[in-house]
Formats: structure tokens, sequence, C-alpha cells
């Protein structure tokens, strides 16, 4: 049983990668009965490569999870240590932020050489997703819930220190999972029930998390992705500082605002902000977060439900102007064939920002789409300012939050990009 591969792929999981498409697959042995979650794989050759987690119905057949031939309960080893040391690396991390955060990514797939699995930490609740099918066992799922209660104390009635950290004790344990990859992936519904709960009578699915000292609703059971988007953590305190920096602190813009994330921490400095979204859900939350924080913050804010294209183009044509504009939409190439749609897309709603956008203004523009480089999206941006007949200037370039980490030979965990620039 196992899988042999082609050369192309061989020298890629050679050179530290770990995915094998379907189409590199030259011969597949899987045996009698259920198909496996794990796969010995070896080259053309008959050298053996390791072992992966197989996805039959996924473009990505085979993720690499060892260098040596292991079964299930070595996997599961595997699986507990590895999940202890990105839990580690991430207790680090907290504790340079003061008590100011209290939320983060505890497990960045690939990244943390655990192919797959997600899982975020919103104050006192941890969301699990499960994106591939060697993953689906209720194996892996015990394993998970048993590390991350020994590692986040989750114990009622007192918090435990992990390291320097001292963490809320987790609430409840939830897996949720992503629609477009359960499709793609082939993998059943999970079951709506927490994985684990300290009241299992009436688990705990709501919680008030911090983001940079500022308060954010979360609820398990609405929101996109996990929830909430903790990879612009850092991205959202320098949009902020920056604003302040440049004396770009009068009116604000924070165009596909969500719940209110980049809105927010300009709220801190600017003497107002207007967010939009297309989801009137998400605005709802941006509210609601908006209240919750109100004391702290210098601006009014308000929100307005509307198409980011359409409205950029209405308000640009009118005249609008601010001082401050983020551009945060979501991932508009969720394939290679789809990059050059997605250029336009990026050239469009910089175009139409750079218009509104006042002599010595702030420009934060962000793509998530692992497939638009740095060149592509500098190029779009170049592009729009060109066509605005606007000459801007490149202060800084960010990605995502360290908990979100980018291991060099994976290209695909540098996904989120922005760039910080001023309209001179």
């Amino acid at each position: 049983m196992g899988a042999v591969i082609s050369r192309r792929a061989s020298d890629r999981l050679r050179n530290g990668h770990v995915w094998v498409y379907a189409s590199d697959i030259e011969s597949l042995e899987l045996g009698e009965g259920e198909e496996p979650a794990l796969l010995p794989v070896a080259d053309n050759r008959g050298i053996l490569l390791g072992t992966a987690l197989y996805s039959p119905a996924s473009q990505i057949a085979l993720r690499m999870v060892s260098r040596e031939a292991i079964g299930e309960p070595q996997w599961l080893e595997l699986l507990a240590a590895r999940l202890r040391a990105a839990i580690a690396r991430r207790a680090a991390l907290l504790s340079l932020l003061d008590g100011k955060s209290d939320s983060c990514r505890l497990c960045f797939s690939e990244a943390d050489e655990l192919p797959g699995l997600v899982i975020d930490k919103y104050a006192d609740l941890v969301v699990v997703q499960l994106l591939t099918k060697g993953l689906n066992s209720a194996a892996v799922r015990e394993t998970c819930v048993r590390v991350l209660r020994e590692e986040l104390g989750a114990k009622r009635g007192a918090a435990k220190k992990s390291g320097r950290v001292t963490t809320l004790p987790v609430a409840t344990i939830i897996e949720r999972p992503d629609p477009r990859i359960r499709e793609l992936e082939g993998l059943p519904a999970p079951s709506p029930e927490p994985l684990w709960s300290a009241d299992a009578n009436s688990p705990k699915t709501q919680t008030q998390f911090l983001l940079n000292g500022l308060k954010f609703f979360y609820d398990a059971n609405s929101g996109q992705k996990t929830g909430a988007f903790l990879d612009q953590r850092m991205n959202y305190a320098a949009a902020a500082e920056w604003a302040e920096r440049l004396g770009a602190t009068g009116r604000a813009l924070d165009v596909c605002t969500y719940q209110g994330g980049f809105a927010l921490h300009l709220a801190r400095v600017c003497e107002s902000v207007t967010g939009i979204d297309a989801s009137h859900a998400s605005l709802e939350v941006a509210e609601q977060n908006l209240e919750a924080n109100r004391a702290g913050l210098s601006a009014e804010g308000d929100w307005v439900e509307a198409d980011a294209f359409e409205i950029l183009r209405d308000w640009s044509a009118a005249g609008q102007q601010f001082d401050t504009i983020v551009l945060d939409p979501p991932a508009f190439a969720k394939s290679v064939r789809a990059v050059e749609g997605a250029l336009r897309g990026y050239k469009e709603l910089n175009l139409r920002a750079l218009k509104m956008l006042r002599p010595g203004g702030l420009l934060v523009t962000c793509s998530c789409s692992h497939h638009v480089s740095w060149a592509d999206l500098e190029g779009a941006v170049a592009a729009a300012a060109a066509d605005a007949g606007a000459r801007v200037r490149l202060l800084d370039r960010r990605g995502a939050a360290l908990d979100h980490p980018v291991v060099l030979n994976l290209p695909e965990t540098e996904y989120l990009k922005c760039l910080v620039l001023q309209k001179d």
C-alpha cells in the first residue's frame, strides 16, 4: 500500500515542501476496505520519501507528515508533540503583549508541521478546523482536545500559568468546518456538539476577546473562517500608528471592515471613521464592538452596508475626501486562474481610494490570497496610481501577525500582504 510520485513532486518534497498534487501521483495502491488516512510515499525509483495524509477527493492528494514510514500510533504521538510545540511558541509571543491581547492562532496548519489543522483561541473559546480528509477521525479529535486542555488549563475556577503567560481557562473547544474546504475534500459535516465543554449541559459559544486592548465579540456559530481575522492584529495597530505619525487623523474609511477591526483601531486616533461592508450581520457585530469600546475612542463611528466597488465608484465621482483609507477585501484569487481578474479588482479599489485620498493621506491596502504575489499587488496599486494621476510612496510592507508564521519552503504560508502608502 502506498503512492509513487513523479520526479517533479519528489524534488518539491526534497526542497522542503509538503504537498503532492493528484496529477503528480504515478501509481496508487490503497489496499482493500476503507481508504487509509495515512500513506507511505515513494519516488519513481522506489525510494521512500515518508508518510502523508491522504485526501482522495482533493487536488492536493498528499500532505507529508513525516520523512519516515509511520502508522497511526506514531502519527498521533507526532500530532500531540507538534501541537504542544505550536502552543508553546504562541505562549512566548503572547507574553510580549502585556495583557492587551488574549487571542491568537495556536496552530497554523503546514507552518506548524500539522497540515490541515487550524486552531484559534478567542479568550476562553478554542475553535478547531480539520481541513483534510486524513484528519477526519475520532482519534485525531481526541488527541487535539487532550493537548489543548492540558496546555491551556481547561479547568474551571482557576487560570493556568503556561511559561510566562497566564491564560483564561478554556470554557469550550468547538469544531467549526470551512464549507468550501469541506466540499473540496469530500468531508462530512462535523457534529454540531462541542468537542469539549466545561459545562456539558450549557456549552459556552460566545465570548468577548481582546486585541490590542480593544474588545471584540465572538460567536462560534457565526462569522467567516473561524470567526474573526486574528492575522491582521499587528496591521490594525500599525494603521493607527501610521495615521497618527502622518497627521492623517481627520476622516478615515475602512473598506470591507467586516466586524470593525481596522475601523475601531483608527477610531482611537481619528476624528471620524466610516466602515463599509456588504454583510449586514457583520456590521451588527461591528456596532456591538463600537459600543463596547466607545469610552476609549476619540472618533464617532458609522457603518454603511454596501458593495465596496459600487460605493467607492459613487463616492469618488461625488468628490468625497478622506485622510486615511484602508482596503481589506476578501480573497479575490482562490486559484491561479483567478489572479488576472483579481488584479483588476485590486486596481479598481485602489484607483477609487486614491481619488478620494487627500494629499499627504494614508492608504493601507491588503491582499489575503497567496496566489497574488507582492509584485502583483504592488503592480496593481502602481497602475491605479498612474490612472488616478497620483504619486504614492511606500512606507511599509507588512504580513500576517507572528502567530501566523511564514515558512520559506512553503510559500503558501505567506498569504497576507499589506502595503502602507502615502499619497504625495
